[in-house]
């Protein structure tokens, strides 16, 4: 499983992103190719944090508030106002990188009516629970309906992770940060007692005999003493935002960097992503280090640029801005650019910039038709055009 590659200057890979071999790589963007638009402009969120749409024949858009409340309204640009789909404010802790996290529609929530939360009821635990609508009203969930699937102790105030998804098997994903401080000082990235650092895979449908799931019979830990089986992969430090490629199916994540570098992961089960013993491909705090068996990521950037928080994305497969296909875009927090890397990793990666857009990006997401959104703490929902 060792994968470890040398650290590449990120100027440098920008550069040579147009030299690949284009028997496999994409044809190269051309520079200013899109741009960004105010996808829904009447409408306005506090702290938009997630972005989801359930395959339920609505074309609905749903958008959680870091504060604690899902809006639901109709996927068109002249929509002129959201309606509460759920409110947590009263159950939630929502300071610095607390708050409702991410949510996720079960596969078949047209016929159930499942969907699943990620918050943070106290500073000090981070819940996965699942909620019901409301028999009254598909834009309203009935709040007294939480069933808790997980709590995960948090050490910290910081670093929680919180993105869910159903992935192609039917299982959930749930992201967990290391438990927050600088440098995970207690080693929970590298521990797999804990839930902590890793990404987790829970059977949502199938209740175990202590817990509201089970673990799948394929995981790779499920069998091993001191091992939590929820645990898919581990070595991350915080994962803001990962994907599954609606093609490929492959595992997209973006992890936040300690001080120097911010990585992007292909995810593989069972596979450990270094953290705390690296941080991208170089070694954490020492001059030296054993990196054998674990995964280096597939890109990395430095922080000399004001980029210094990745938020994870998707994979492009939507059909109004072809340019962008097959593409994972992707941004930075702090910087607001946002990046076009090539899913095709045969060789080395080619990146190009997108767009400077100046934006805190919180999240991507997607709509039925695999179109990519931006959410932005300016309160703002946007999506990509390509320039005219």
């Amino acid at each position: 499983m060792k994968r470890i590659i040398a650290p590449i200057s990120f100027a440098l890979l920008v550069l040579f992103s147009c030299s690949k071999d284009e028997d496999d790589k994409l044809v190269p963007l051309p520079e200013g190719a899109v741009s960004l638009v105010n996808a829904f402009p009447n409408l306005e969120f506090s702290r938009p944090l997630d972005f989801q749409s359930p395959d339920d024949g609505t074309n609905r858009i749903f958008v959680a508030e870091q504060g604690g409340s899902i809006k639901v309204f109709p996927n068109d640009e002249t929509t002129q106002a959201s309606t509460t789909f759920l409110d947590l404010e009263n159950r939630i802790v929502s300071t610095g990188e607390l708050g409702l996290l991410g949510f996720a529609f079960h596969p078949n929530y047209s016929s159930n009516g499942f969907f699943y939360v990620t918050y943070t009821p106290t500073e000090d635990i981070a819940s996965v629970s699942r909620f019901e609508v409301s028999g009254g009203s598909e834009d309203i969930a009935d709040i007294a309906s939480e069933t808790i699937l997980l709590r995960i102790p948090q050490p910290e105030t910081n670093h929680n992770g919180g993105q869910l998804a159903f992935g192609p098997d039917g299982y959930l994903y749930i992201a967990s940060g290391d438990g927050g401080r600088g440098g995970d000082p207690q080693g929970n990235a590298q521990n797999l007692e804990n839930l902590l650092g890793a990404i987790l895979r829970i059977d949502v449908d199938v209740p175990g005999s202590e817990a509201n799931y089970s673990i799948p019979s394929d995981s790779p830990f499920v069998n091993m003493n001191n091992a939590r089986g929820e645990i898919y992969a581990y070595g991350l430090r915080n994962p803001w935002r990962f994907s599954f490629d609606e093609q490929t199916e492959s595992i997209w994540t973006g992890d936040v960097g300690q001080g120097e570098m911010e990585e992007i992961n292909v995810i593989e089960k069972g596979g450990n992503y270094g953290w705390n013993i690296l941080e991208g491909t170089s070694c954490f705090g020492s001059d030296t280090c054993d990196g054998a068996n674990t995964i280096a990521p597939v890109f990395e950037y430095n922080h000399d640029a004001n980029d210094r928080s990745i938020t994870g994305g998707y994979v492009y497969r939507g059909d109004e801005v072809s340019t962008l296909k097959g593409y994972y875009i992707y941004g930075d927090f702090i910087s607001g650019r946002i990046w076009a890397l090539d899913s095709n990793l045969n060789g080395s990666p080619s990146n190009q910039l997108l767009v400077e857009s100046g934006l805190n990006i919180s999240s991507f997401g997607t709509d039925n038709a695999n179109e990519i959104y931006v959410c932005s703490f300016d309160g703002k929902i946007y999506k990509f055009k390509e320039t005219e």
